[in-house]
């Protein structure tokens, strides 16, 4: 997975694998593509240069699924174990967190303590709204 672990927004989470949080309207420079995505939109961004699943999720709620947004986010999860996988959203901090804090979850960290861990560990601001800090711990129900 070359440097995918020092791009901008790449968070190495609990159980060793790397995922890059990052804002659908930030240029990409010279990041190299990921092998799979996630983007976390109202609107379906209709990307094909890479595999990517959407998630319609509108800025500042919640997905408009919980089961297809877990079914995503655990496909991301397990391809993170050996693709550089990235998860997006129109600003890369909200959803963005609230899907990594998730994904946090999934690798080993207490419901309770992911938005912590993401904020720690990703971005200052992420998880944005009480009803996403809410929903993290709908969606990671056993």
């Amino acid at each position: 997975m070359d440097d995918w672990g020092a791009a901008p927004g790449a968070v190495r989470l609990p159980d060793g694998r790397v995922v890059r949080g990052t804002a659908v309207r930030r240029p990409r420079g010279d990041v190299p593509a990921p092998d799979f995505a996630v983007y976390l939109l109202g609107k379906d961004p209709r990307i094909t240069a890479w595999p990517s699943r959407w998630v319609r999720w509108p800025d500042f709620r919640l997905p408009a699924s919980t089961d297809e947004a877990v079914a995503a986010l655990r496909e991301a999860h397990d391809r993170a174990a050996t693709e550089r996988v990235e998860v997006a959203c129109g600003g890369g901090i909200g959803r963005t967190g609230t899907a990594i804090a998730v994904l946090a979850v999934m690798s080993g960290v207490d419901p309770a303590e992911a938005v912590d861990w993401v904020r720690a560990s990703y971005h200052r601001r992420a998880v944005e709204t009480r009803r996403q800090r809410r929903w993290i711990a709908i969606a990671t129900r056993p």
